[in-house]
């Protein structure tokens, strides 16, 4: 186990390098640059401020200063405000994560059960209605699912209010923000539902699935011509076997929600990283482009390390 950590924490080294490399190129490839605007600069302004920001020099010159500082754990800084860009993610972080938290619990939570009652109860009732929401939930994607639940459930019955919620500072070393922001729940409810009900119904449908054929399994058959009741060979043999499917899909879905959704937190005010990205994007930010893309991949390659490592937790016939 310790020596598989090891080499695939290695193995990230190159992986990285490849997005940033692939990331600098295709962003420089890009029409338009970082100081073009509706009002021009003068040559002399815009020579001074790429000259500030080390752009005066060839495209490979811009790249090996880029990585040697990149080397020293220096992601640049911002041209829209100067700001460093770590720092920049170190306060639009917490915010996506505070969100993201909540969707992923509502998103494992509501579909982990909704699939395991439709597995149980195949071609009845509740298996209809699950299959139902699935399919629901899959064909509406979050900026069509984020209006409708702001116009209908906000402006029409008046049950949320989803413009005055208080999302800094958050401090992702001091953990008592999530409690204080308890208080403020009501406020989360329609976000968590927007984010998080794509994911939910994505694994409602593997879970049924994973759970239908694990069911069918000829060691489920064994347990119950033991004796064991209906309740321990579900809690006890297929719920566990079932999961396995469901940890593959769960790590990314993680890493996807707490690094945050342009679509939702502009359509709540919410100002998390997502949204940060697409305006860097937008405005051809280049050092902020550089360094959130670094640091979801950093994300998703620990999210995607984690999930292999705990398939030998849930299931130890599992030998990495």
């Amino acid at each position: 186990m310790v020596g598989y950590t090891i080499r695939r924490i290695l193995a990230l080294i190159p992986l990285l390098l490849a997005v940033v490399t692939v990331t600098f190129f295709l962003m420089h490839a890009v029409q338009g640059g970082p100081f073009d605007s509706d009002r021009p600069l003068n040559e002399a302004t815009r020579a001074r401020l790429e000259e500030k920001y080390n752009l005066d020099g060839t495209l490979g010159e811009q790249y090996v200063h880029y990585m040697r500082n990149l080397a020293n754990a220096d992601l640049g800084v911002s041209f829209s405000n100067d700001r460093p860009v770590r720092a920049i993610i170190a306060d639009r972080f917490p915010v996506s994560l505070h969100l993201g938290l909540y969707a992923f619990a509502f998103a494992i939570t509501f579909g982990l059960v909704l699939g395991i009652v439709a597995a149980l109860h195949q071609n009845g009732r509740w298996d209809y209605v699950t299959v139902f929401l699935s399919t629901v939930g899959a064909a509406l994607p979050p900026f069509i699912l984020a209006p409708f639940l702001v116009w209908t459930f906000a402006l029409k019955l008046d049950w949320f209010n989803v413009l005055s919620s208080d999302y800094g500072p958050i401090s992702v070393t001091d953990w008592s923000w999530i409690w204080h922001d308890m208080t403020h729940l009501q406020q989360m409810v329609l976000p968590t539902v927007a984010l998080g009900f794509l994911p939910a119904a994505f694994i409602a449908r593997v879970t049924r699935a994973s759970m239908l054929e694990v069911l069918r399994q000829d060691y489920i058959r064994t347990a119950r011509s033991k004796g064991l009741d209906h309740f321990q060979v579900v809690m006890r043999h297929a719920i566990r076997n079932a999961l396995i499917p469901v940890l593959t899909i769960a790590g990314p879905i993680f890493a996807g929600l707490i690094t945050g959704s342009f679509i939702i937190e502009r359509a709540f005010s919410i100002p998390g990283l997502g949204r940060s990205f697409i305006e860097s994007v937008i405005n051809r930010d280049y050092g902020v482009i550089m360094g959130t893309t670094v640091f979801f991949a950093v994300i998703i390659s620990v999210m995607n390390l984690l999930v292999d490592l705990a398939y030998a937790i849930v299931d130890p016939r599992i030998r990495l």
